[in-house]
């Protein structure tokens, strides 16, 4: 039976800047996921400088060989709405593909790799966990998503009692032709707010590829939102009008909607698996890997005891770092929601300020460094 001080469950962000940073201070870390690197990973995909700074990224070593698409300004607005173009002086985030960057980010954390493995089995033995009858560990980590198996087996009832939100979306290679018909710029990626303000749909060019996609709240409501987003952008000129249709689906919890311990007796979430996602926006790799970087320093302040009780400054960690959680309130009429979101995205100083700088790059919040 294979040994390890950690292991983790799930190979993204989250689950490799912890193995990452546990790594750097010499523990034995095991990463395992169920599928095998590269995978393809829907997501818009967009990293801010504090997330580059985070994770000591070489922009310059990573462009060499992955996309990096460096973004100074935004398209915002309501679907079949107004539009306002926002521009900065300098770079503000960059776009990337899910499927390059986490498979960097996993290569790089030195962790030993079990891939293509799902977690079948997790079994108490003493201060042991006992993983698919193969692995021994004190520690284990649940980096696996919304649906990570560990968050089940420490009692999340997934989709249960949870105010999950749903997306579909897709990223494909342009062909010349449609490079040609795509008006979408590089550097400009395009938001547009569903008109009941329950969601928001999102348009980004990374070099050849494009991603288009949407998420909301009310996922019954989903594919008929994204035919009518997909038709706007067709009907401004804004996308080809080839696009493919095999979009897929995802979900994930936004901060202050999950109903899920985030550690115990030698168990620990981080990531989607914890509900971190940015409310607003739904953003969450930032706040994957900062949770990812949390709990290794509450690991590493335990020295080997991985009793709740040692374990339990990690919460305390995430409620310093993202604030008391708000449930968002849907109370108001709907036509109070339409009124003030048509005037407010028509608003350059309230767009600029609070729907990108704050929701979308939180520019307000320092980086996390780690140590």
């Amino acid at each position: 039976m294979e040994s390890c001080d950690v292991l983790i469950v799930g190979g993204g962000p989250a689950g490799s800047s912890c193995a990452w940073q546990l790594r750097r201070h010499g523990l034995d870390v095991m990463v395992m996921d169920k599928a095998n690197f590269p995978r393809d990973k829907v997501c818009a995909g967009w990293i801010t400088p504090a997330l580059v700074q985070a994770l000591h990224l070489d922009t310059g070593d990573y462009a060499r060989q992955h996309v990096l698409q460096p973004i100074t300004a935004f398209r915002t607005g309501l679907i079949d709405g107004g539009e306002l173009e926002t521009h900065y002086p300098s770079i503000v985030s960059f776009g990337i593909r899910r499927y390059e960057f986490d498979d960097y980010l996993l290569q790089r954390s030195g962790a030993r790799l079990h891939l293509g493995q799902p977690l079948k089995s997790l079994q108490r033995d003493g201060k042991q966990w006992i993983v698919n009858n193969a692995i021994s560990t004190p520690l284990v980590i649940g980096a696996g998503g919304h649906f990570c198996p560990v968050a089940r087996m420490m009692g999340a009832k997934l989709g249960a009692d949870e105010a999950a939100i749903s997306a579909k979306e897709i990223e494909f290679e342009m062909s010349l032709a449609q490079r040609e018909n795509c008006q979408v710029k590089g550097d400009t990626p395009e938001l547009y707010f569903c008109r009941d303000m329950r969601g928001y749909g999102w348009c980004f060019r990374k070099g050849n590829y494009l991603n288009i996609g949407l998420g909301r709240e009310r996922s019954h409501l989903l594919s008929e939102q994204l035919k009518n987003f997909c038709g706007f952008l067709k009907q401004r000129g804004r996308i080809p009008q080839d696009i493919p249709d095999s979009f897929h689906g995802h979900a994930y919890l936004p901060y202050g909607h999950a109903n899920r311990k985030r550690c115990d007796d030698g168990m620990l979430l981080v990531g989607d698996a914890a509900g971190l996602a940015y409310p607003q926006s739904g953003e969450g790799i930032r706040p994957a890997v900062e949770s990812g970087l949390i709990a290794a320093a509450t690991i590493l302040e335990a020295k080997g005891d991985y009793s709740s009780e040692q374990l339990l400054p990690y919460s305390s960690r995430l409620l310093v770092r993202f604030g008391a959680a708000k449930k968002s309130d849907s109370s108001e009429p709907s036509f109070l929601r339409k009124y003030f979101a048509g005037m407010l995205l028509d608003s350059k100083w309230f767009t600029r300020h609070i729907v990108l700088d704050r929701w979308f790059l939180h520019t307000h919040q320092e980086p996390l460094y780690a140590v």
